[in-house]
């Protein structure tokens, strides 16, 4: 996927946990504080209406996804 993609919220969903496996992504989702989320969770983010895109670039970048795979 290309940054210049948009991302909707399923495909975000999807993406997460075709990287993660579904289990992790979710639970990632619910309790991991990311900085480049201003200290929120990917789901506070999100329901803050934070672009799915955003949310997706910081986990790649915080979890370090490689770019082959962002």
């Amino acid at each position: 996927m290309s940054y210049g993609d948009p991302v909707r919220l399923t495909q975000f969903r999807q993406l997460m946990a075709d990287e993660f496996g579904s289990p992790r992504a979710s639970s990632l989702a619910t309790d991991h504080v990311f900085t480049g989320l201003g200290g929120r969770t990917v789901n506070e983010a999100l329901n803050a209406g934070v672009d799915p895109k955003d949310v997706w670039r910081v986990v790649c970048g915080e979890l370090g996804v490689p770019p082959e795979r962002r």
